[in-house]
């Protein structure tokens, strides 16, 4: 392969991830009519380990586990709290605009990565972050508080856990060097046994076995999980990180795309106008990411 045919094909990987990542917040939204969400939740995420730990031995990645108990506490946040919480938004919330509240991620950082590791908050993050809470405010409309603002909540409070746990990762890449792939298999392990102890503690109803169902569980284990993660690493290796953060911008966009294409999620001008803010605000995090890494690139 050229040098010159690297870049394209990794920039064709990160459309095919954020086309995938986007798409499964529609396929997370159709399968609770026959299943659980958190019995969803506990199977998804069980496959998914299971999937990546095939692809660790395939690979012959490492599979050794450093610091325990932290790489417990990241899979607790990361895939249990966080899978929990969109699932359960996800009952009575539209994709689309879960997919964006929960995006509200990279703004939630900001703060939470100025108290715990001290680092330093620059200008452009200050606007894109008031930008963002502009755009959170009119989605989630405090004046006019409808029946679905329970899950508004419960989506802005998985973008809140995913920050956290984002945090934890950049506290313990501090201090060890993790194997990226490894570390995921990991924390997805331990937040998959979180998950299957909710499941079981919780009364459900009996899952529905229809097709649909099962084909969420294959898109879900081995399309959103074994192979976007494949297309992860392909990224990282071969584009900067800024230009990998692009697809932070991606995911929300199908995801309210395919939500409005094929679930009929319209949503009102008051809605939409603070979604575009979120949105934007993302891309301006984005770009000023990508700005940052080549000034800091050697010449």
């Amino acid at each position: 392969m050229s040098a010159s045919g690297s870049p394209r094909l990794a920039l064709s990987a990160l459309a095919l991830l954020s086309l995938i990542w986007g798409y499964n917040w529609v396929v997370m939204k159709q399968v609770i009519q026959y299943v659980d969400p958190f019995d969803f939740s506990a199977i998804r995420t069980a496959l998914g380990a299971a999937t990546l730990f095939v692809v660790l031995i395939a690979l012959r990645r490492p599979l050794g586990l450093q610091q325990v108990r932290e790489v417990a506490l990241l899979g607790v946040l990361q895939t249990g709290a966080f899978t929990a919480l969109i699932q359960w938004a996800l009952v009575a919330g539209g994709a689309g605009k879960t997919a964006v509240l929960v995006y509200t991620m990279p703004f939630w950082v900001v703060p939470m990565a100025w108290f715990v590791l001290g680092e330093r908050v620059r200008g452009m993050q200050w606007v894109a972050n008031a930008i963002a809470g502009c755009g959170l405010v009119l989605v989630l409309e405090p004046w006019a508080m409808g029946g679905s603002a329970f899950s508004n909540l419960l989506a802005v409070a998985g973008g809140v856990t995913w920050a956290a746990a984002s945090v934890q990762a950049k506290r313990m890449r501090r201090t060890h060097d993790f194997d990226l792939l490894s570390l995921t298999a990991w924390q997805m392990l331990f937040g998959a046994i979180a998950l299957c102890v909710l499941a079981l503690l919780h009364p459900s109803r009996p899952i529905d076995p229809t097709p649909y169902f099962w084909g969420a569980l294959v898109f879900n284990a081995v399309f959103a999980t074994g192979l976007a993660w494949l297309l992860w690493l392909f990224v990282l290796q071969r584009l900067s990180a800024g230009v990998a953060g692009l697809s932070a911008l991606g995911i929300p966009m199908v995801g309210a795309l395919a939500g409005w294409i094929e679930l009929g999620e319209r949503p009102t001008a008051v809605e939409f106008a603070g979604m575009a803010l979120i949105v934007g605000a993302l891309a301006l995090t984005s770009l000023w990411s990508l700005r940052q890494a080549r000034r800091a690139s050697p010449r």
